[in-house]
């Protein structure tokens, strides 16, 4: 394990330049496995007495 100190903006620039470097199909990939991964975030439920408006999609 390597440990870095740097920036955000060298991080994100060098995240940026591994992202550039993968195949177009591999960068569709890893778009379809960071979608999956997003599912088992903690997600804040809103308030019920809320004047926002809630959207659901359902997906089949």
């Amino acid at each position: 394990m390597e440990i870095r100190f740097q920036t955000k903006e060298e991080s994100n620039r060098q995240q940026e330049e591994a992202f550039l470097k993968l195949s177009k199909p591999e960068r569709v990939w890893r778009f379809f496995e960071l979608m999956q991964k997003s599912k088992s975030l903690p997600v804040k439920e809103p308030a019920s007495n809320s004047e926002n408006f809630i959207i659901n999609i359902q997906l089949k």
